[in-house]
């Protein structure tokens, strides 16, 4: 079993901390993604794991053994790096058989390895060619051929999609889970795209400013986001995101140019400031007068299947996923409905979700719901 415990483990530079205690438990044959934000410490993170960075507090332990002072050709751990890496002067066969060259194995051993990685990446009849002769895809399934040779207890992926163009970065993102699926070993992989997170994770850490902010299964992460953080990093278009104050009776009420709009009810005391959240697929847009709140669309994103709608009412911007139509409907007057179970609270404060125990009374934001001057 090649289980992965990260336990209280701190990086400084120079006096400066760049990751605060970071806890995770990864398990074995798990493919789990770090996001976040650049800067945030995830490639740090993943260099500490490699054992390319040295530890300032906590441990690190794979099939749980501590690997804080072993070397990193020691750790089981093979990494694909975001540049490739490849050597100009060597075949592809000659790269992906290198570190086993290193490592001075057998040369009958060296190539049955290089021939079984090369038929997993599709690479067989470019063995005898020279990188500059391959394309991005094919140059990235190389560097993946020379981590899939070393058979390591855990592989690392160090954004290594970011040099790609888009269609081939969705291509190599589809490849590198059928790749997970057969393999199944314990897999790392870094991003800072939350599309790549998404579709490619068993389980997601999101970390911002050298913390962890979440972990979980992307449908977790995604439907009940821990912090505002998440719920704006996670989603896109991004989760909207709206001051509310607590009122009389528990009320959660938007503040709109004045006036306050309840939108649903809870057991916090009056007078908290929060956060209403709402994904703007939930949000329900109106052409008919007086279903819900007035808005004018000031600008419409057509995304082929999809459509999505920014919509201004009382100074706040609210993002409204839309099907596909031909109707325009840019510079309208439409009706803005936030239905209450797709609601969600956080503490203006802190950041953090809050778990409300009364469930809402208000069914939905419309022309019925109590609005206060």
């Amino acid at each position: 079993m090649t289980d992965l415990q990260i336990s209280g483990v701190k990086k400084t530079y120079d006096g400066k901390p760049v990751l605060h205690g970071i806890d995770a438990t990864i398990p074995d044959g798990h493919f789990v993604v770090i996001v976040g934000p650049s800067g945030c410490g995830k490639s740090t993170l993943l260099r500490m794991i490699a054992g390319l960075e040295d530890i300032s507090a906590g441990t690190i332990a794979i099939g749980g053994t501590v690997m804080n002072d072993i070397e990193p050709a020691d750790r089981g751990c093979a990494m694909v790096f975001q540049n490739y890496a490849l050597y100009p002067h060597m075949t592809v066969r000659q790269n992906i058989a290198y570190p086993l060259r290193i490592a001075k194995l057998p040369k009958a051993e060296q190539d049955r390895r290089v021939l079984e990685a090369a038929k997993i990446l599709n690479l067989t009849d470019y063995l005898d060619r020279r990188p500059a002769q391959l394309s991005g895809g094919q140059r990235q399934r190389v560097a993946m051929g020379r981590a899939i040779v070393r058979e390591p207890d855990v592989f690392l992926f160090d954004e290594p999609l970011s040099n790609l163009d888009a269609l081939l970065r969705v291509q190599m993102r589809i490849e590198i889970k059928r790749l997970h699926k057969r393999l199944n070993a314990t897999s790392i992989f870094v991003t800072h795209d939350q599309v790549e997170a998404m579709t490619l994770a068993d389980t997601l850490i999101v970390m911002n400013g050298g913390r962890v902010e979440q972990i979980g299964p992307p449908s977790d992460v995604y439907r009940k986001p821990a912090s505002v953080f998440v719920a704006g990093f996670m989603g896109a278009p991004a989760m909207n995101l709206l001051p509310a104050t607590v009122g009389q009776d528990g009320d959660v009420m938007l503040d709109l140019s004045g006036k306050h709009v309840a939108v649903a009810q809870s057991a916090l005391p009056q007078g908290k400031r929060v956060i209403v959240g709402i994904r703007p697929e939930n949000v329900v847009l109106s052409a008919k007068s007086g279903a819900g709140l007035p808005a004018t669309v000031d600008l419409v994103e057509e995304l082929g299947g999809s459509r999505v709608a920014y919509c201004n009412f009382a100074n706040c911007e609210v993002a409204v996923v839309l099907p596909a139509g031909e109707d325009d409907i840019e510079g309208s007057t439409v009706w803005i409905n936030l239905p209450t179970a797709a609601l969600h609270l956080y503490d203006q404060l802190t950041g953090l979700r809050i778990e409300t125990p009364a469930a809402p009374k208000l069914s939905s934001l419309t022309r019925d719901a109590k609005v206060v001057s």
